[in-house]
């Protein structure tokens, strides 16, 4: 019977495990993502245990433990050992895809779903994005055409050549939005210190935009899945207005020819964010539920 105890804390050591399983499994929520996972190792705990060729993660913070949906093949037998370790531990059984929501609610009718809205991932057509065509996208446009009016810019691949440079613009970008006084602000800086400084080790890419040769924007991502890229991080200095427009709009420039399809992760239920990324005219949602602790309680597993 699964326990705590089988379960590992998360650390780089273990990417291979995660790559090979993923190559297998690909992973279609930017929550799934090694990546993300190691890097706000300070804010969210990460365990996992690979079971059966599945990987089942046990995520932890301030408001409680969350026993994720397994990740693999479909087995039953060790669906039912996570619910009843969430039940044993009164955890969260969560994390659950719409697919496979979808299979909980044929096999358990008694389960009773709740959407975690402010972890929906927010997945964009890339060539909407690099295009911006239509009236819908007319105000976006319109303010990154004054912003190249206003400014010449170039932009480059995030190498090790200039790394230390993009460093320096992350810390002038934290001092202008004063992290410290955020706790979601400080743990994204932790985050993102922790992604530059294994950025080659986690696989990741990027793009940096200069303006009047000093980096002012940059934009951090990896390829997910077959027809998905995920955008990390994306950072612009505050002087610049319209910049963010424009790094969003090389990004997907570069990345349209790779794939269909943008993951530019979660609103966290934070209300301008949510407005930002609505703005930007989804093509659809990586939707998220977790199960109500009652009603698991009555579900005979």
């Amino acid at each position: 019977m699964l326990s705590l105890d089988d379960f590992k804390k998360i650390g780089l050591e273990d990417k291979p495990v995660f790559d090979t399983h993923y190559r297998q499994f690909p992973p279609s929520h930017s929550g799934e993502l090694f990546s993300t996972m190691i890097s706000w190792g300070e804010y969210v705990e990460y365990h996992y245990v690979l079971v059966d060729n599945n990987i089942i993660i046990v995520s932890k913070d301030k408001d409680g433990e969350v026993l994720h949906h397994p990740s693999g093949k479909f087995n039953e037998d060790l669906l039912k050992q996570v619910m009843a370790l969430s039940i044993k531990e009164n955890a969260i059984f969560g994390f659950i895809k719409k697919t496979e929501k979808n299979l909980l609610s044929a096999q358990y009718p008694s389960l009773t779903f709740v959407d975690d809205r402010d972890y929906f991932d927010y997945v964009y057509s890339a060539s909407d994005l690099a295009e911006l065509p239509g009236t819908k996208f007319g105000k976006i446009r319109n303010r990154l055409n004054k912003f190249t009016k206003n400014f010449a810019y170039i932009t480059e691949e995030i190498s090790e050549k200039n790394m230390e440079e993009v460093n320096e613009f992350l810390k002038r970008w934290c001092l202008w939005k004063d992290c410290g006084s955020d706790e979601l602000l400080e743990n994204e800086r932790k985050a993102i210190i922790y992604s530059m400084s294994h950025f080659f080790d986690l696989g990741l890419k990027g793009i940096s935009l200069r303006i009047n040769d000093a980096i002012q924007a940059i934009a951090v991502y990896e390829k997910m899945n077959a027809d998905t890229v995920i955008v990390h991080f994306e950072k612009g200095a505050p002087d610049y207005d319209g910049i963010y427009k424009a790094i969003n709009k090389e990004t997907a420039q570069r990345l349209r020819q790779q794939v269909p399809y943008i993951d530019r992760e979660e609103d966290l239920g934070i209300p301008g964010l949510r407005q930002a990324k609505l703005s930007y005219n989804p093509h659809h949602f990586i939707e998220i539920y977790h199960v109500t602790k009652e009603s698991l309680r009555t579900t005979t597993v």
